[in-house]
Formats: structure tokens, C-alpha cells, sequence
């Protein structure tokens, strides 16, 4: 059974808040959640009603009650360090770095230009780096390095007798 807790007393800029952030379109909707949850609870509905109404487990209601209670609006947020920490040190970023700079050919390589699956490819097989593309992109991206993918266009075909030349 979930602990009893009542939200403390709000201030009207915490309220307005709330309300704000609970009938957001654009914010998280984890957080216009959390927000629903304060208001809902605040409004004197049990714990119990706002899980089910919201899909939820009762404890979570009672954590962020807390939380917000000792932190304010503030306490919605996500705490820092939630989730996987890096699995690459600093050294290894810093290779898939260099290596994505340097250019292929002054590798030795037979292409002029890194795509992401090369550049995986290569840090796993020479230098035992074992990377998802997915990763390395985010890796790469968090660095600074854009990628550069080609588009391709469509427009008319600038030569009239691509049909007949394509043997249709």
C-alpha cells in the first residue's frame, strides 16, 4: 500500500506553472504527466485514482509528490545521471575522432570519403573499436562533427531519349 502524502501548499506562480506545463503540447509528456499528477493530488484525489487514470504504479505517485515538495517544479525534471553511462573512455572517443578527420586514402584505404558504416567498419576491424553506426553517428554528433549524406533529386531527365536508351 502506497504511502499517504499530501502536496504542500502551492504558491500561485507554482500553480500557474502546473496548469501551464500539465496542458502543454510541446512539453514532454512525461512532464506534463508529472504535472498532472501534482495538480490532480493537490485537488484531493487519491493516489490510487490518478495511477489508474494515468496507467501508472501508486508508488510513483508518492515518489513525485515528494519530490516536488522538496524541490518545487524543479523536481519534475529527470535527475542528472539517469540511464547507461558512456562505454567509451575519453581515449577511444578521441580515436573515433581523429580517425573520422583524418582522410581514407592516408589510410591506405580505396575511397575518398567516410560514410558511417566504413568508418564502424574500419575502428572495428583495425583498431578493435567495436561501434554501432547508430553510436558513432551520436558520438560524432555530440563532438561537433556534422555528417554530410548525400541527397539525391529527382527531376525531368535532361536527356529526351533515356526511355529508348533504357530499352523500354
Amino acid at each position: 500500500m502506497p504511502t499517504i502524502i499530501q502536496v504542500r501548499k502551492l504558491s500561485e506562480e507554482e500553480k500557474r506553472g502546473l496548469e501551464k506545463l500539465s496542458r502543454s503540447g510541446v512539453a514532454e509528456k512525461r512532464m506534463s504527466q508529472r504535472a498532472e499528477i501534482i495538480l490532480r493530488r493537490t485537488a484531493g484525489e487519491k493516489s490510487v485514482a490518478i495511477a489508474q487514470r494515468l496507467g501508472l504504479e501508486a508508488d510513483s505517485i508518492t515518489r513525485w509528490v515528494k519530490r516536488f515538495n522538496e524541490k518545487g517544479l524543479e523536481g519534475l525534471k529527470d535527475q542528472p545521471g539517469r540511464g547507461r553511462k558512456p562505454s567509451y573512455s575519453e581515449a577511444e572517443r578521441g580515436q573515433m575522432l581523429v580517425t573520422a578527420q583524418t582522410k581514407p586514402e592516408k589510410l591506405g584505404l580505396p575511397f575518398a570519403h567516410w560514410s558511417i558504416r566504413r568508418l564502424a567498419t574500419y575502428l572495428k576491424e583495425q583498431l578493435g573499436l567495436g561501434v554501432s553506426r547508430a553510436q558513432l553517428a551520436c558520438i560524432l554528433e555530440a563532438e561537433g562533427l556534422r555528417w554530410y549524406q548525400e541527397q539525391t533529386y529527382f527531376t525531368e531527365r535532361p536527356d529526351p531519349q533515356f526511355v529508348e536508351k533504357r530499352g523500354r
